[in-house]
């Protein structure tokens, strides 16, 4: 299932990663795509939304769905 969810505050490379990260420990096989310059995060994955923003404002990050 393909979400689309807004993050805001990614800022760099590291940050990146960071929200990679925290979706791929709800989601190993997930495709993640990020379009910082839009605070766009594009995951393919069979989580529910719920469990990625949860991981995502674990890191630090404001998510908007």
């Amino acid at each position: 299932m393909n979400q689309m969810l807004n993050v805001t505050g990614m800022t760099c490379g590291h940050c990146e990663k960071a929200v990679t990260g925290a979706i791929k420990q709800v989601d190993p096989q997930a495709q993640v795509r990020i379009d910082r310059s839009q605070n766009r995060v594009e995951v393919d994955t069979t989580q529910p939304r719920e469990a990625l923003i949860a991981a995502i404002r674990e890191e630090g990050y404001d998510v908007a769905a």
